[in-house]
């Protein structure tokens, strides 16, 4: 059976030491154990090569091509390889016809796309006949969340396997195997100090690419004598300032952190929800997209509770307009403090969310007659505005007159709770309805 290797020359000392310390047996690999562990799922159909179409879903540098070219070591299939940045729909086609040729002689295809969820929609219809038939086993490697990125007929086929970021501990026991490696390091004698390995581990946050490189800057950067190399915590610090901020503004994580933001808020937790804003905010979001947001949240989880919440939104969204980044960032900060300790009330929500479900059911109710204006002499003498009460000529502002469609007439939308100043305008409607009470009878 024919094979390709998804990595020519991995090894060559030019190439980067992530590239040539990459482990080509499960044994090898790091991380992962959930699914690779001893009677798990994917441990076993890797090694009994029955692997179905699967999608690797995770962050950065967590082994995902890795995996992909493991399999490709151990499967006895034809295994081939594309990138959805370089390939396009001709040489999807054309690959996928030989997949279809040799499956008509007993022989199987893996084929393995890194970043699939680069392909856009018709790239991605390309392969679906092919893995229905069998004539191909799909193997896509993704950043982003399968179900916003890959097409549902296609993702249907797949098995989906989660992978996770990479815990400090499995980090620095990589980078112990890499400095073991007979590739690693060859013609140095490398010594890294333990809190250097600890600190390169915590930068890396979760990636394991980013480890790598950071443990090969230091020592092509340290002092080389008699081919010995010292690497101590001190030696680190002009290569690793900053940790890497996993924040996609498109992705899931943008998603993810938004949503945590607004139920931090809703939840009151003040301190998370300034911490949530400011991973939003260092990871290059539009602060304008956060000011729109918090609008939303001014009304939907605050609403008449406490009405300054959205007149300070709206002026913190003005304020970001007017200064932009980096200096509208305490703008936000004041805001999301303010909605987050501010009383909670979703009674404005829920009243929108239960009139348009009536809106839906009932479809176009007329409006009454005598809610209805009459600027001609027809409309007038069809009736309209006849028999109108103006509340405003009225000792108590209030008419017995109905406003509501006959057929909902009773239905309830805003239930006041009793929190903030929103109990002013529970007692105001419980007044409303007490005085329709004595006057309707």
């Amino acid at each position: 059976m024919k094979q390709e290797s998804l990595f020519a020359n991995q090894n060559t000392q030019n190439s980067p030491l992530a590239n040539r310390v990459r482990p080509e047996t499960l044994e090898e690999f790091t991380g992962q154990q959930h699914l690779l562990g001893s009677g798990k799922v994917l441990r076993d159909i890797i090694d009994s090569d029955q692997l179905p179409s699967i999608i690797f879903w995770g962050p950065p540098g967590v082994g995902k091509t890795t995996l992909a070219e493991i399999i490709a070591h151990k499967t006895k299939a034809h295994f081939i390889t594309f990138s959805a940045v370089t390939s396009g729909i001709k040489d999807i086609r054309k690959i996928m016809e030989e997949a279809e040729a040799n499956r008509e002689l007993g022989e199987r295809t893996i084929v393995f796309v890194d970043e699939i969820h680069r392909f856009n929609k018709a790239q991605q219809d390309a392969f679906l006949p092919f893995v229905e038939r069998g004539s191909i086993t799909l193997i896509g490697a993704t950043t982003e969340n399968p179900s916003f990125e890959i097409n549902s007929a296609l993702l249907s086929r797949c098995k989906v396997f989660v992978l996770k970021e990479l815990t400090a501990e499995e980090i620095i026991m990589l980078l112990k195997k890499a400095l073991r490696h007979p590739q690693g390091f060859p013609n140095l004698e490398v010594q890294v100090d333990q809190p250097a390995l600890t600190l390169i581990a915590q930068f890396a946050n979760g990636d394991a690419r980013i480890a790598l490189n950071t443990l090969e800057m230091a020592v092509l950067n340290a002092d080389h004598r008699d081919g010995k190399v010292h690497i101590s915590e001190k030696n680190l610090n002009q290569f690793i300032n900053t940790k890497s901020l996993r924040y996609d503004k498109h992705g899931e994580e943008h998603y993810n952190i938004i949503s945590a933001l607004h139920k931090s808020m809703r939840n009151s937790d003040v301190n998370a929800a300034i911490y949530w804003l400011s991973r939003m905010l260092d990871g290059g979001e539009d602060p304008l997209y956060i000011a729109r947001r918090l609008v939303r949240f001014a009304s939907e989880d605050i609403g008449v509770a406490d009405t300054k919440a959205l007149e300070i939104a709206i002026n913190v969204f003005q304020a970001c307009q007017f200064l932009g980044m980096p200096e509208c960032d305490v703008h936000l900060t004041e805001a999301v403090i303010y909605l987050s300790l501010a009383p909670k009330s979703n009674s404005v929500y829920k009243a929108r969310l239960a009139a348009k479900q009536d809106v839906k059911q009932t479809g176009n109710i007329p409006v009454p007659l005598q809610i209805r204006n009459a600027p001609t002499k027809l409309m007038g003498d069809l009736g309209y505005g006849k028999d109108y009460q103006y509340a405003h000529s009225t000792a108590d502002k209030l008419t017995t007159m109905k406003t509501m469609p006959e057929q909902l007439q009773g239905h309830e939308y805003y239930l006041p709770s009793e929190e903030g100043n929103e109990k002013r305008f529970k007692q105001r409607l419980a007044y409303i309805n007490e005085w329709h009470k004595k006057h309707e009878q």
